[in-house]
């Protein structure tokens, strides 16, 4: 592959993002970021959802590009430090309210739990698992919502067909891993996996406190605000883990600057506004089902622009990871709970 096939990839992304927004789009994007949060209507909602499966699935991708010559954490501090504190001036700018004590309290934990443990470790994680395979372990995010849940105080017990797609989705990620395969050179990174596992748990315990605790601030400036708390605790991390020792900015070629920026711009604050929108306006159950088209996404950019090999045990595997994800959101559907 030539060295400006990510940057093709990142721009093409973007192109395709733009050129399938149309007007209708471009004002649900304004209403994401305006101060009020009037109910959505059906085409606001597809277009949210349509937002989520495509453009989460082409991070995966921006990621994997960014960490080859950018510290995963210190990536992921500039990516959200940039994007938050941009969303929160422009809502500031426009009228918005400085948000109280509680509602920086509340989202910048929750911040830390959906960038910090969830996108953080992924950024890890992909320095040494490939994107699309990163992408259908991740599918199986659903189940761990779940079982967080029914632990959650005042949650319900899954029914015996969800603790079947529960089974069917970690038998399909158990044979993706093949950590049996580990001594003869196949399976999965341990480590990658563990960081990939904890993603899941992280993000999970993110998704549903942010429908639990209540907070009063509106989708967009709990955006903002979120993403700052993400982005400060992977500074935080990076200084940590000493990953400004040694690092420069002349060693960040163009294609890690392109997946840079497309991660701020379409990933940030596109992609993440969207989802923290769509979880006020819709169920954590169907707003996971992002989880279904991500992977498809994430694969099919791995294959064609990074050369990722996808064999019959990636197609399999997913095959059994998609379908566990949709036995537990329909049973969910069919039970009533949300």
């Amino acid at each position: 592959m030539t060295p400006c096939d990510p940057v093709r990839a990142v721009n093409d992304a973007a192109r395709t993002f733009a050129s399938s927004a149309g007007p209708a789009p471009s004002r649900f994007l304004f209403r994401i970021v305006s101060t009020s949060s009037p109910a959505p209507s059906r085409a606001a909602l597809i277009a949210a959802f349509a937002i989520i499966y495509v453009v989460w699935g082409s991070t995966y991708l921006a990621i994997r590009v960014a960490v080859e010559h950018i510290p995963p954490f210190l990536m992921g501090a500039g990516r959200f430090l940039i994007a938050g504190t941009l969303m929160l001036a422009f809502l500031l700018w426009r009228g918005a309210v400085w948000p109280t004590a509680r509602q920086w309290r509340i989202n910048l934990g929750l911040g830390v739990f959906f960038l910090v443990g969830g996108n953080g470790s992924v950024a890890w994680a992909e320095q040494y698992v490939p994107s699309g395979v990163t992408a259908l372990l991740l599918g199986v995010t659903p189940l761990f919502i779940v079982l967080t849940e029914w632990i959650w105080p005042g949650g319900q017990r899954p029914s015996a067909v969800t603790f079947l797609g529960l089974l069917l989705g970690f038998a399909g990620v158990a044979w993706l891993a093949a950590p049996w395969e580990k001594a003869t050179g196949g399976g999965l990174h341990p480590g990658g996996l563990a960081a990939l596992v904890f993603a899941c748990i992280s993000w999970s315990i993110g998704t549903i406190a942010s429908k639990r605790v209540p907070h009063g601030a509106d989708p967009a400036t709990a955006a903002a605000i979120q993403m700052l708390g993400g982005g400060g605790g992977q500074l935080l991390i990076a200084l940590l883990r000493g990953d400004f020792s040694g690092f420069t900015l002349s060693q960040v070629t163009l294609p890690a600057w392109s997946a840079f920026s497309y991660l701020i711009v379409i990933g940030s604050f596109v992609g993440f506004s969207t989802f923290v929108w769509l979880m006020k306006h819709s169920t954590p159950a169907r707003v996971a089902t992002y989880a279904y088209v991500n992977p498809v996404v994430a694969v099919a950019l791995g294959w064609l622009l990074l050369h990722e090999p996808i064999g019959p045990r990636t197609l399999v595997a997913s095959a059994v990871i998609v379908a566990a994800v949709v036995i537990i959101t329909t049973e969910k559907g069919k039970t009533g709970r949300t």
